[in-house]
């Protein structure tokens, strides 16, 4: 698959040492950006990762620790990717626990944990790459959500991943407006149920799980330079599954 031309960009995905993360940071290796693998815990899955994107093409390729949820460990990262790669350009909000257990079942800390890490975790790193992208008066932000939330769609089981999700999508909708003089963007992408997904329902849209390759496609749409009156979009990625179908 063709990408965009990403030589010079400095791109950082959140929780890019496993699953959908991964495959996104590589997909921009692909495109020659510089690539920071965040990791929260996973140091030696995330060095594995630089390696395979230095070998894909980057243009220089790191990793970084920090938990999302944290303002100050967020800053710390940010601070070291920028001295090592530079400000940076393209920022990917892929890291959001999931925890599919009935809502009255789940203990406080995890409810907690699914709340900051999707919600709060994209909220604090937008934040802070918000400055520089004005001032170059360049950005991209890439939030991933999770299909039919702007629908409003709730379920007893896994529900605090599904307001996160919710909030996720207003909070790009809301940062594309307050980015829109700015020369940036701020996107959504929201897939179904993905090949890497731990639980696959029996009947799956055009019968499978969304590919990485999938995920990649709008990926490169919204980096794309002709993308750049693109914004507040989100592109939901689940083969037309409509959940109120009766």
């Amino acid at each position: 698959m063709d990408g965009p031309d990403l030589e010079g960009r400095t791109v950082l995905v959140t929780g890019s040492a496993k699953g959908v993360g991964r495959e996104l940071l590589l997909s921009t290796a692909d495109c020659g950006a510089k690539t920071a693998v965040h990791y929260h815990s996973s140091a030696d899955a995330a060095s594995e990762v630089a390696a395979e994107a230095t070998a894909r093409g980057a243009n220089d390729s790191m990793t970084v620790q920090g938990d999302v949820t944290d303002p100050e460990s967020v800053d710390e990262l940010f601070a070291a990717v920028e001295a090592e790669l530079g400000s940076i350009d393209v920022l990917v909000n892929n890291v959001g626990d999931f925890a599919p257990s009935h809502w009255a079942d789940l203990e406080f800390d995890t409810w907690t944990r699914v709340l900051e890490t999707n919600l709060n975790g994209t909220y604090l790193c937008s934040k802070r790459a918000l400055p520089a992208m004005r001032e170059q008066s360049y950005g991209r932000i890439v939030n991933i959500g999770y299909a039919s939330s702007e629908q409003g769609l709730v379920s007893p089981k896994n529900f605090p991943y599904f307001v996160a999700k919710a909030g996720v999508l207003m909070f790009t909708r809301m940062l594309a407006a307050d980015t829109q003089d700015d020369g940036i963007t701020v996107n959504a992408i929201s897939p179904y149920v993905v090949e890497n997904s731990d639980e696959f329902p029996a009947d799956l849209p055009r019968g499978r799980p969304a590919s990485f390759e999938d995920l990649i496609a709008p990926l490169y749409f919204f980096l794309d330079p002709d993308s750049g009156y693109i914004s507040g979009e989100n592109i939901e990625v689940d083969g037309g599954w409509l959940p109120e179908t009766v």
